[in-house]
C-alpha cells in the first residue's frame, strides 16, 4: 500500500499570475474543500497544491479546517467501503473513497489521530489479524501501519495527548493485551489481570480517559495518571448500548427503548436528550454516533419500501447541558432520510468525524 508516485508537494509554476506563491497559497487555502476538485481543473499547478500537505497545513493554521464525517458500510458480501460525508455544504454530498488494499477483516477498531484514520486488527477467515491501515482522507490514500503485537478483533481504541492506545480484542493472559503506539513501534501497556476481556462493545474517550465496555462490565483506563486502570460505574455500563459518541464531555449512547441519552459522569446518571422526539424516527436500526465537529451525528439503516436496496439516513443534532438541573437539550439541525443507497443487507460498521 504505498502512496501515489506523483508527488503532491511539487508546484509546478506561478499559481496566480502576479502574486508570490505564499499570498496565492492564502487565497487558495480559504475555498471550501468541497470546490476542490473544480479547483485541480485550473492549471497543472493548482492540482498540485490541492493535492499537497502544504495546503491543509495552511488550512489548519488560518483555522479554516472543515469538519467531515467518515461512514463505513459492510455490504451483503462482506466487502467493506468507505464515504465521505460533507456536513457544511448543503444537500450534503457524499463521495466514495479508496477501498483499503488490504484483506476484509471483521472487527476491526478504529480511531482518528490527526488527520489520519486508524483500522486495527479485525479477523480474516476467523483469525485475528495485527494489521494496521491508516487512511489519510484529505488525498484519498491508504498505507500501512505498524503492525500490532498480536492479532486483534473487537478491540477498544483511542487517543489521549496525541498518542493512540489500543485494548482487548485478544487473549486476556497476552503480554500486549493493552499497547500504545510510540513511533514507528508499539510497546505494551501494563495491567491488572482482573480489568481484561477478550472482547470490547464500544469504547469512547471522555476527559483523558479511556472508557470501554466489555462481556462483564466496563473498564477505564487513565493514561494521564501513571497508566491507572479502574472499573466504570455499573450505571454507565448497564445504559451503554452499541456505539456511543462524546460531545462536550458528555457520552451519548442510543438505547433499545429508541431514546437518545447521555451520560453526567458527575451525577452517574443517564439523562433522555429533550427536545428532538417527533424530529427523528422512533426506532433508527443500526444507530451509530459521532461527534463531527462538536455536534452529535446520527447515522441509521433505513428499508427502501421492501427492494433490494438499504438508505443509510443522518442527522445533525446540537446538544447542550443546562444548567444547573444538567438535563440534555438537542435541536436537530437537519435530518436526511437518504444520503446514501447501498445493497440490502449490508451495515454501518464505523462512523468518524474528521477535519481538514
Amino acid at each position: 500500500m504505498q502512496p501515489s508516485s506523483e508527488d503532491p508537494g511539487i508546484i509546478d509554476g506561478p499559481l496566480i499570475p502576479g502574486l508570490p506563491d505564499e499570498i496565492s497559497v492564502t487565497c487558495i487555502a480559504r475555498l471550501p474543500v468541497s470546490t476542490h476538485p473544480t479547483l485541480s481543473l485550473v492549471s497543472r499547478s493548482w492540482r498540485s497544491l490541492l493535492r499537497s500537505h502544504l495546503l491543509f497545513t495552511v488550512r489548519s493554521h488560518l483555522t479554516l479546517s472543515q469538519p467531515f464525517l467518515l461512514i463505513n458500510i459492510r455490504t451483503v458480501h462482506s466487502i467493506f467501503r468507505w464515504y465521505l460525508l460533507d456536513p457544511s455544504t448543503p444537500r450534503h454530498p457524499i463521495r466514495p473513497l479508496p477501498p483499503s488494499p488490504s484483506p476484509t477483516a471483521i472487527g476491526s477498531a478504529s480511531a482518528v489521530l490527526g488527520p489520519l484514520v486508524y483500522l486495527l486488527g479485525g479477523s480474516v477467515n476467523g483469525i485475528p489479524q495485527p494489521t494496521v491501515s491508516v487512511l489519510d482522507p484529505r488525498f484519498s490514500r491508504w498505507s500501512s501501519g505498524p503492525r500490532l503485537s498480536v492479532g486483534r478483533e473487537f478491540a477498544a481504541a483511542g487517543v489521549v495527548d496525541g498518542r493512540l492506545h489500543v485494548i482487548g480484542g485478544c487473549l486476556p493472559w497476552s503480554p500486549s493485551w493493552a499497547e500504545s503506539l510510540h513511533g514507528s513501534g508499539w510497546a505494551p501497556v501494563p495491567s491488572p489481570v482482573e480489568v481484561r476481556e477478550k472482547w470490547m462493545h464500544g469504547s469512547a474517550v471522555v476527559d483523558g480517559r479511556i472508557l470501554a465496555v466489555a462481556d462483564r462490565g466496563g473498564l477505564e483506563f487513565d493514561p494521564r495518571n501513571g497508566g491507572r486502570w479502574s472499573a466504570v460505574s455499573t450505571v454507565l455500563d448497564m445504559g451503554w448500548r452499541g456505539k456511543a459518541a462524546v460531545v462536550d464531555g458528555v457520552i451519548y449512547s442510543y438505547d433499545f427503548l429508541g431514546k437518545i441519552k447521555g451520560y453526567d459522569r458527575g451525577a452517574d446518571v443517564w439523562r433522555p436528550v429533550e427536545g428532538i422526539d417527533g424530529e427523528l424516527p422512533r426506532f433508527l436500526c443500526g444507530a451509530t454516533l459521532a461527534n463531527v465537529g462538536g455536534k452529535l451525528f446520527v447515522v441509521w439503516e433505513r428499508g427502501s419500501g421492501g427492494g433490494k436496496d438499504l438508505e443509510i439516513a443522518c442527522a445533525e443534532i446540537e446538544v447542550r447541558t443546562e444548567s444547573p438541573s444538567g438535563a440534555l437539550r438537542g435541536r436537530v439541525m437537519w435530518s436526511e432520510p437518504s444520503v446514501l443507497v447501498v445493497p440490502k443487507g449490508s451495515s454501518i460498521v464505523h462512523c468518524l468525524g474528521t477535519e481538514m
